[in-house]
């Protein structure tokens, strides 16, 4: 583990325990369920938004400044939806 393994181990590993918790991992787990729908979301939205706006543009003639604009909105949507896991409790 983090507290008692050497640095090669740290340093390869994907993830970390830094102290001898084994009950941890459970916690991980949710977390990391929680975190994929989130990323599941921004990414399913993203790309939902972005076809829509092609569609938009080749049935009305819909200036260029809409387009950055709706991708700028969707990545500012994505940054704020993922910060929502900073409130993750244990």
């Amino acid at each position: 583990m983090g507290g008692l393994g050497s640095e090669a181990a740290i340093e390869s590993a994907d993830v970390v325990i830094m102290d001898d918790d084994v009950g941890k991992i459970a916690t991980l787990y949710s977390h990391s369920k929680k975190i994929k729908r989130v990323v599941l979301q921004n990414i399913i939205c993203s790309i939902a938004v972005k076809i829509a706006i092609m569609s938009l543009s080749v049935i009305f003639a819909v200036p260029v400044y809409i387009a950055m604009l709706g991708d700028v909105g969707v990545m500012l949507l994505a940054v704020l939806n993922s910060l929502r896991n900073y409130r993750i409790k244990e």
